[in-house]
């Protein structure tokens, strides 16, 4: 397939922000909170909630239209997964990964979109890691594996899952049906419990060639699809997506917090002081202003990123490895500045804040957990950049 990606200008949503969906994603937001409780104990997004998401094409935000998508662009899909998560972490988290990973089916060849999307509630979640066994045959590979840390796949048709190939580089991402895979429960944790981050388990299940795409392909934006002359997002660039999509939770996370803080605080007395209200608080005043401008920074660097993946899709051209470098690891700081800010609001809440039923108490284990994805590594992104911005020799970490 031609890759001239200079050649033509993509089709697409451009880089604005599309209000009206956003608008669909922040009406659900008391229904979201409603069922948050539920969710966390039954360890799924609740069918109530999962239904009023597809209802409003939350899990298909960058499905083209000619499949039935609402083809929006990325700052779109930030916004509505940071709305979802201003009502629940969990929730949110199933919008991100399903979104993204569906997002992932559609850069597969032609052949495999409309094999999946011949259902019109076709949707993937999706794990990276490689599989137990990928034994080449004729006409692909026949795989089994376990594959953890599944977010949505109680919702999900498909799955994106890692697996070995032939080659310089082994890595290969098949799109596999629910059909072929089983649930092993394993998500016990302290937060994100609603999430449903099981592990699938496949046993001997074979994967067409026309269903696989090469991860080195991927990461260098070689997509399969035959749309990318025509279609912005499937020229969008694929690590730095797959990095960011996990900071909407983050930030929806970030302004429930300060909302419930804002709510609550202001009037609260401050026990052993002088001062009856934490508004008049200057050791309050100071906490909760330091949060606002680690909430401020997150929602700028998110805003950066996506405009920068945005444009550069718009235009057909592949982003800049110094800044898909950049974004891999301004995904980590978010994490770090959203994990700091939530940890001086529950400082300045005080103990009660940890209480079972306050919800801070869940936000804050949310954001813990959340901040805790292995893309999410600050370290590592900072490496990966330092590494480029002063040209060393060795080959990066990880990829971008």
């Amino acid at each position: 397939m031609a890759d001239n990606l200079d050649r033509a200008q993509a089709t697409g949503a451009g880089t604005e922000p599309d209000r009206d969906v956003i608008a669909r994603a922040t009406a659900l937001v008391p229904l979201i909170r409603e069922h948050a409780e539920k969710s966390s104990q039954e360890r799924r997004v609740v069918p109530e909630v999962v239904d009023a998401l597809e209802e409003a094409g939350l899990f298909k935000l960058l499905v083209p239209r000619r499949l039935g998508g609402l083809e929006t662009n990325l700052r779109t899909m930030m916004e509505c997964v940071a709305e979802v998560g201003r009502g629940d972490g969990s929730t949110a988290w199933t919008v991100a990964l399903l979104s993204v990973c569906t997002w992932f089916s559609t850069t597969f060849s032609d052949e495999a979109q409309q094999e999946m999307y011949a259902t019109p509630d076709a949707k993937a979640c999706g794990v990276f890691s490689p599989p137990l066994k990928s034994e080449r045959v004729e006409g692909g590979y026949l795989v089994s594996g376990r594959w953890a840390y599944s977010s949505g796949w109680f919702a999900a048709t498909w799955a994106t899952l890692g697996i070995g190939v032939e080659g310089d580089d082994p890595r290969g991402l098949a799109l596999i049906p629910s059909s072929a895979w089983k649930i092993e429960p394993t998500w016990f944790v302290a937060g994100m419990k609603g999430s449903g981050s099981d592990t699938i388990v496949v046993e001997d299940h074979f994967v067409p060639d026309h269903r696989i795409q090469r991860f080195a392909d991927m990461v260098e934006g070689h997509f399969s699809t035959s749309h990318k002359a025509d279609e912005q997002n499937a020229n969008m660039a694929f690590m730095p997506v797959a990095a960011i999509i996990l900071v909407g939770p983050q930030i929806g996370l970030a302004r429930h917090a300060m909302e419930r803080t804002l709510a609550g605080l202001p009037k609260k007395n401050v026990a052993y002081t002088c001062y009856t209200n934490a508004r008049n608080s200057p050791t309050h005043q100071v906490g909760v202003a330091e949060a606002a401008t680690r909430f401020d920074q997150a929602e700028m660097l998110m805003q950066r990123a996506c405009a920068d993946i945005d444009d550069a899709a718009a235009r057909g051209v592949r982003l800049d490895r110094l800044t898909r470098a950049r974004v891999r690891m301004d995904s980590g700081m978010i994490g770090e500045l959203v994990k700091d800010g939530v940890d001086r609001l529950m400082t300045a809440n005080g103990a009660s804040s940890f209480s079972d039923a306050n919800v801070l108490s869940m936000i804050w284990r949310d954001s813990e957990i959340a901040g805790r994805h292995a893309l999410m590594m600050p370290e590592l992104g900072k490496e990966a950049y330092g590494r480029l911005l002063l040209g060393a020799d060795e080959p990066l970490p990880i990829d971008v």
